[in-house]
């Protein structure tokens, strides 16, 4: 289906901007009051053309970093070329960095498809993104379905950025943290106390990009300044990922269903650190809400 972009879709006082062409992304996500409008997620740029201008972005079939850009599956050896600049382990997978189709679209909902042929990530997969949007918040379902013909290992995940201010405050649960070396990769996992406990804290220039584990599933996200309380939701995701640069500003709070580096583990601990195995034919579902209530 060819539709300009970005698509628009509206419901009461909430309107959501989706550019499927750059990485199936959402552009920019409004409450508006009549007279202007108020960012839920980070504004982009009007004239955004890179992934990592957007909003927000969908992680499939992996989601953070492959250690070296290498993993070991069933006796095979899978090597990725870096993705980022200046990182030297590739991250996110595909779907972030590709073109997505409009399967359908109309005022209120939207479906985009990714395919992924084999190639340097040796398994054929599809991806489908499902927004609908609600005078209450955004609701989106991402799924990854293995269409190869052997066993695929698949993770997913939502990278959605929120503006913030010294203010601005996160309140979730988790129960552990992973502490990481200077190549933002794991190294041991600790106890979510002191920095790394996320109840009611501050949340913008905390100088944290680290993973946790045993996530409650709900974060709420929090302004004086902001005429509206967020409230993050995915009943899937039991890992969660959370990006607070020192110079503040945005923050970055995914819901992930597996550990950072969980590829670079033996399998037998692949189930503890959330990483599925898709038998052909076989899918897996992430699902977020991002709930929007007028303060």
């Amino acid at each position: 289906m060819h539709i300009n972009e970005p698509l628009q879709l509206a419901a009461g006082a909430l309107e959501l901007e989706l550019s499927p062409s750059i990485g199936g992304g959402i552009r920019n996500f409004h409450w508006t009051d009549g007279e202007r409008r108020h960012p839920i997620l980070r504004q982009s740029h009007s004239a955004a053309n890179s992934v990592l201008e957007l909003a927000s972005f969908p992680l499939v079939p992996f989601v953070n970093r492959i250690r070296g850009g290498r993993f070991s599956f069933r006796g095979r050896e899978v090597r990725l070329r870096p993705n980022m600049a200046g990182d030297p382990s590739p991250l996110h997978g595909q779907g972030w960095l590709g073109h997505w189709t409009v399967e359908a679209c109309g005022n209120q909902d939207a479906e985009l498809r990714f395919v992924h042929k084999s190639g340097e990530w040796p398994w054929a997969y599809e991806a489908l993104q499902m927004f609908a949007l609600d005078e209450g918040g955004l609701s989106l379902a991402l799924i990854c379905r293995n269409t190869s013909d052997e066993p695929m290992p698949c993770g997913l995940g939502q990278h959605p950025y929120f503006p913030c201010t010294s203010a601005t405050r996160l309140d979730t649960k988790v129960a552990t943290a992973w502490e990481i070396d200077e190549q933002v990769l794991p190294v041991r996992q600790v106890p979510a106390q002191g920095r790394f406990d996320l109840r009611d804290r501050p949340v913008c220039g905390q100088k944290l990009d680290h993973g946790f584990g045993g996530w409650g599933g709900s974060a709420r996200l929090t302004d004086p300044s902001w005429r509206l309380e967020v409230t993050m939701g995915s009943p899937t995701a039991r890992f969660f990922q959370l990006y607070s640069p020192e110079d503040g500003g945005i923050f970055v709070a995914e819901p992930v269903t597996h550990a950072n580096a969980a590829l670079n583990e033996p399998e037998e601990r692949w189930g503890e650190l959330g990483l599925r195995v898709l038998e052909p034919g076989e899918e897996m579902r992430l699902d977020m809400r991002l709930k929007v209530t007028l303060r």
